[in-house]
């Protein structure tokens, strides 16, 4: 319901800003913002992403917890597409995600929102249980052997491997 709201809500938005703007400073500096947002978004962009890139490979090497970089580069991704698509309230939206401390105040509200039952990186496996609901039923358990392309020519593959 709150993604028809969305696709419904932020055209009509945009199109009473595109009038507004447009009555109050002319066609042409209207369309000159739009476009200039957009090379500006771009390029701004792609210096966040390049940092977020840098902070996530930094999480990595350090075995750190990865899931505050990760969740920046998903909101520079959002933010790109924002800027990129034309209108006033998307170009807002997504230059406030620019902002690294908005960005962190959205991951921070995403985090309390969001049970992880488990984190596991490298050597180290981190467990954590939800009040809501048990692991018990949502894990599998299994077992595997790695066999060599060599051996059991005979048999024709059995879609599970690659051959």
């Amino acid at each position: 319901m709150w993604l028809l709201l969305a696709f419904v809500a932020v055209p009509l938005i945009e199109i009473a800003l595109f009038i507004n703007v447009g009555g109050a400073i002319g066609l042409w500096p209207t369309l000159a913002i739009v476009v200039l947002t957009a090379f500006l978004g771009t390029w701004l962009v792609r210096t966040q992403g390049l940092m977020a890139i840098g902070n996530l490979q930094r999480s990595f090497a350090e075995l750190d917890d990865p899931t505050e970089p990760l969740a920046h580069g998903a909101m520079i991704l959002i933010s790109g597409a924002l800027l990129l698509t034309p209108g006033f309230f998307t170009d807002a939206i997504g230059f406030s995600l620019l902002i690294p401390a908005i960005r962190s105040s959205v991951f921070h509200y995403m985090r309390r929102r969001v049970t992880v039952q488990s984190f596991s990186m490298g050597t180290t496996h981190t467990s954590y249980q939800s009040n809501q609901r048990s692991a018990a039923g949502d894990v599998i358990d299994g077992e595997f052997s790695e066999v060599d392309s060599d051996q059991n020519q005979t048999q024709p593959p059995s879609g599970w491997t690659k051959h």
